[in-house]
């Protein structure tokens, strides 16, 4: 039986109808569908299809990264899905498991998708680097200006106010007051977020 799996990395922005498809016209007569990254181990769907297969099955995606980014899980997945007794096709990049070159030529085309994450974490993490070197900062603007925070350190430790009333006054979430307050005052965390 040939059983198919679908994975995409973001549920709102991506969907997996070119995938399903493919796998459709291949022949799949049971098809798995997931909306995680293919870097997590911990993919619901994935563990579901893997328990699934019997021996004589052929797992079948549409495109290897699609089953891990990582040469080192899919190598571990190849070998789970070996043991089962079941072999594995990727639509794309004509890999079939069941013979010697498709083996081959699957663990050269994992290693060209685990480069590639590795390129992609690597461009991220430069251009970051490079943003904090101009004085950028990521993350979410502060809700609560400098003097806000001040007078909200006064309010409460003073008793005019309660942290609750200072939240509801800011609208700020209480844990936000909380921290607030417990930052000594001559450090007053400049980038205090609301949550």
């Amino acid at each position: 039986m040939l059983i198919g799996y679908a994975r995409v990395s973001k549920e709102k922005d991506q969907d997996t109808a070119l995938q399903l498809r493919a796998l459709k016209e291949a022949g799949a007569e049971r098809v798995f569908t997931e909306h995680a990254s293919g870097g997590r181990w911990d993919r619901p769907e994935l563990h579901r299809m893997l328990d699934q297969l019997r021996p004589g099955d052929i797992l079948v995606v549409w495109k290897l990264d699609r089953l891990s980014r990582s040469l080192k899980d899919l190598l571990h997945l190849m070998e789970l899905i070996k043991g089962k007794g079941a072999g594995f096709r990727s639509l794309t990049e004509a890999i079939d498991t069941t013979t010697p070159a498709g083996r081959m030529m699957m663990q050269l085309v994992g290693a060209f998708a685990e480069f590639e994450r590795a390129m992609i974490r690597e461009r991220t993490k430069a251009g970051l680097d490079q943003a904090r070197q101009e004085g950028r900062i990521g993350g979410r603007r502060p809700k609560l200006t400098p003097q806000q925070r001040e007078e909200i350190r006064e309010a409460v430790t003073s008793g005019r106010k309660t942290a609750a009333q200072c939240a509801r006054l800011f609208k700020i979430h209480p844990s936000t007051v909380t921290r607030l307050l417990q930052a000594p005052a001559a450090r007053a965390v400049p980038r205090l977020k609301d949550e």
